[in-house]
Order: structure tokens, then C-alpha cells, then sequence
């Protein structure tokens, strides 16, 4: 039986979002920044998180490896943990003026490598890839 031309799907994609996000990545990294703190400055921005338990989960991540982020951007001045004045066991997580002015920047960033990836695809292939993706994350 001869060789498959091109490699099994799972592969092929296991290795495309490999690149991308290694690309991603870097150039979140080019503009001070790393996909957790992105992960976590949108979420807080979309006003998803109503607590760091429903932040964990909105971005996909433990709440220890959340602490984690945590500690070092609040350490680096991104955002404030309050007590919750109704539930004392709460911590609300708050943006500060460098935690916004980071999610602008990251935003740009983002923004632009989502352009890139972009570019050379019609409108209606954009589609068909988003359906694509859609329907292999459904199977899986």
C-alpha cells in the first residue's frame, strides 16, 4: 500500500496549530506579553470572570496555575485582587491603567496577527475554515 500523499489529518492540524501558536506566542512575547496574560486580560475585559474560580475557567487553566498569572501580573502592576464587601471568601479581579494599556497593546498585537493569518483567504473561505474547525472540534 503506498504512502498517503499527505499526512493524517490529526497530524496535519496537530502540527498547523502547532506553528500558529508558537507564532502567537512569539508575537505576544514581542509585544511584553505571553497568551495567559492575553488569555486573561480579554477575559477580565469581557467581563466573563465574575470571580478568579469563573476566570480559571474562562480561560481554560487551573486556579493554581491562575494564582500563578495572577501573583505575577498583579506583581507587575496589570491588576488588583479585591475582596468580594458580600462574600469576604471572593476575590475580584480589576484591571489597572498598565493593565489596560497592556490590553491595548496586546490587542494591536493580536489583532494584527489575526490579519496576517488572514491574509490570501476570501471571505468565503474564512467561512468554510471556520465551519471546518468547528465541525472537527465537535467530533473530537
Amino acid at each position: 500500500m503506498p504512502a498517503p500523499k499527505t499526512p493524517p489529518l490529526g497530524l496535519h492540524l496537530a502540527a498547523t496549530a502547532k506553528s500558529v501558536r508558537r507564532a502567537f506566542d512569539d508575537a505576544l512575547a514581542g509585544a511584553g506579553g505571553s497568551l495567559p496574560v492575553w488569555l486573561i486580560l480579554i477575559s477580565i475585559k469581557r467581563g466573563d470572570p465574575g470571580n478568579q474560580r469563573d476566570l480559571a475557567a474562562a480561560v481554560g487553566i487551573t486556579g493554581a496555575t491562575l494564582t500563578h498569572h495572577l501573583n505575577a501580573m498583579e506583581a507587575d502592576g496589570l491588576l488588583v485582587r479585591r475582596r468580594d464587601p458580600s462574600n469576604r471568601r471572593i476575590q475580584r479581579v480589576e484591571l489597572t491603567e498598565a493593565g489596560e494599556n497592556t490590553f491595548h497593546r496586546l490587542r494591536g498585537t493580536a489583532t494584527a496577527f489575526d490579519k496576517r493569518l488572514r491574509a490570501g483567504l476570501t471571505a468565503q473561505e474564512l467561512d468554510v475554515l471556520a465551519d471546518l474547525l468547528k465541525r472537527l472540534q465537535a467530533n473530537v
